[in-house]
């Protein structure tokens, strides 16, 4: 009797332990620390964290790298990933083979951050089944967010490529004067205040359209690189519907842009500005339109060749397009008070009512947003 129960015990015991899944015991993945980047334009290469060999000694070491990754164990060249690659060790085995107990793992490769790596201690008598199969998984659904994006840009570039030439055929005055650089560099806008009264004529709702696809588009890919979960439990993740999201986006901003035009001429008509709002308004929407254009060029280069660094770079355009639009409004301000007989202090107080401040309040919200 005792034989069976033993035996009994034995049998449920061992059905519970090979049904037990891998089990994460510490997770390495989000303390990375990121080296400081050498100048303003340039991007981070270098991560780095202490990892303890000690604890769960006889727990697995799971390590996940991209493609193309030096990794250093202390000083010792520890192995390089020449495409997507999944280490699984025992941590003692770790341990032996590095003859440390706490050891300093550095990854260099151009552009990565801590969301490329995956490093934990996994223990569970499924892990060597599983974890390969998933990690497979893993790199395949990266793989697809690769694929996927890159169809979605170069499609949405093309359709807004066909948009401009054919905006270009129907509308060549109001396009080149629209897009004439020097504009932003002198005060003809200013110098006949009656050439865009109509605002809400079909051709200047068609050009702020067009303006707000080329956000939209920048937005959206911004959107999927950094809330992507966020993004894809909203629609699904493939082109068609990244399009549609698009769509949706730049009909949003399209209506924001109305309505900050709005503000703008009440503003205007309150400081009694009458007439100024509209070269106001598309003097920063030049502004708008080739720095949209500068960004979308960059961002193409590094989503077809170097997608790993497409985060670092799209932050990094964010922040020059900060900085274009206040050296806009500078511009803006400066233009204004050589053309106006008005005070310094109204002028600016217009401005910062119109332009400054909501433009730092969005600003705030989509850094927010991103962290």
């Amino acid at each position: 009797m005792a034989r069976i129960r033993v035996f009994f015990l034995f049998t449920v015991f061992f059905s519970l332990g090979f049904s037990l899944s891998a089990q994460v015991l510490e997770d390495y993945s989000k303390t990375w620390e990121v080296a400081e980047r050498e100048s303003w334009f340039a991007s981070s290469d270098r991560i780095s964290q202490e990892l303890n060999l000690a604890t769960f000694p006889m727990a697995n070491l799971y390590l996940e790298v991209p493609e193309q990754t030096v990794v250093f164990a202390g000083e010792k060249l520890w192995f390089y990933s020449n495409s997507d690659t999944v280490l699984i060790r025992r941590v003692t085995d770790v341990a032996q083979e590095l003859a440390q107990e706490k050891v300093t793992l550095t990854l260099y490769k151009e552009g990565i951050g801590s969301q490329d790596i995956i490093l934990k201690k996994m223990i569970g008598t499924e892990l060597d089944q599983t974890t390969p199969e998933e990690s497979k998984n893993l790199i395949s659904i990266r793989e697809k967010k690769r694929s996927v994006l890159r169809d979605f840009f170069g499609l949405g570039l093309l359709i807004v490529l066909f948009f401009i030439a054919f905006y270009k055929q129907a509308y060549p005055f109001l396009f080149s004067g629209m897009l004439r650089p020097s504009g932003l560099l002198s005060d003809e806008d200013f110098s006949d205040v009656g050439s865009l009264q109509k605002f809400f004529s079909l051709d200047v709702l068609l050009f702020v359209f067009m303006v707000n696809l080329l956000l939209a588009l920048v937005g959206t890919l911004g959107f999927v690189i950094y809330k992507g979960d966020l993004v894809f439990q909203l629609i699904e993740q493939d082109v068609m519907s990244l399009m549609i999201f698009w769509l949706v986006t730049t009909v949003g901003l399209l209506i924001l842009t109305v309505f900050k035009f709005i503000g703008i001429r009440i503003v205007a008509y309150l400081f009694d500005l009458r007439k100024l709002e509209f070269p106001h308004f598309f003097y920063l929407l030049r502004l708008i339109v080739w720095a949209c254009f500068i960004m979308i060029g960059v961002i193409f280069v590094y989503l077809m060749n170097s997608f790993f660094m497409l985060e670092n770079v799209l932050e990094l355009s964010l922040q020059v397009f900060f900085w274009l639009y206040l050296i806009g409004i500078t511009g803006l301000f400066l233009i204004m008070m050589n053309r106006l007989s008005f005070k310094k202090y109204h002028l600016f107080t217009y401005l910062c009512i119109a332009e400054l401040v909501p433009f730092l309040i969005l600003a705030k919200w989509i850094m927010v947003l991103g962290q």
